[in-house]
């Protein structure tokens, strides 16, 4: 058996990803997005072999949550951009620093990509090779 899943986003970090937003709200909005991630992906990947269909459940599973997450912390970083001023006491001259935000948001965003690449890698060739060739699914 593989390694136990972790949570991506620490929950002392989740207070960064909406800091105008209440807690409830935005763990709120997280489930609405990962719901519909997830009936997205599953109805991609239906095509699965029942086999692997057992072992891609757990992954469309993490997957939606990570996309959900990517997505809030997405909005996050438009309001507030990657970069801020920082210092380490009021003695100490600002220096400009990448948001602990941005750096959550590129782990967060690699790994929804390297399952979403694990998923596509379970099709069977005579599917996959048409979505490849069309440059992708066709679904919103």
């Amino acid at each position: 058996m593989g390694e136990p899943l972790r949570r991506i986003i620490p929950e002392d970090d989740m207070e960064e990803l909406a800091p105008d937003a209440g807690a409830a709200e935005r763990e709120e909005r997280i489930r609405k997005l990962e719901k519909k991630e997830h009936n997205r992906l599953r109805r991609l990947y239906k095509e699965l072999p029942p086999k692997r269909k057992a072992l891609a459940d757990g992954m469309i599973a993490e997957a939606a949550r990570l996309r959900a997450r990517c997505d809030v912390l997405w909005d996050e970083l438009a309001k507030s951009g990657e970069w801020e001023l920082f210092s380490q006491s009021p003695d100490t001259e600002p220096y400009e620093r990448e948001r602990p935000a941005s750096r959550i948001y590129t782990a967060t965003n690699k790994a929804y990509q390297n399952i979403i690449k694990q998923l596509d890698d379970m099709l069977p060739q005579e599917i996959a090779d048409p979505i490849r060739q069309n440059g992708g699914f066709n679904v919103d």
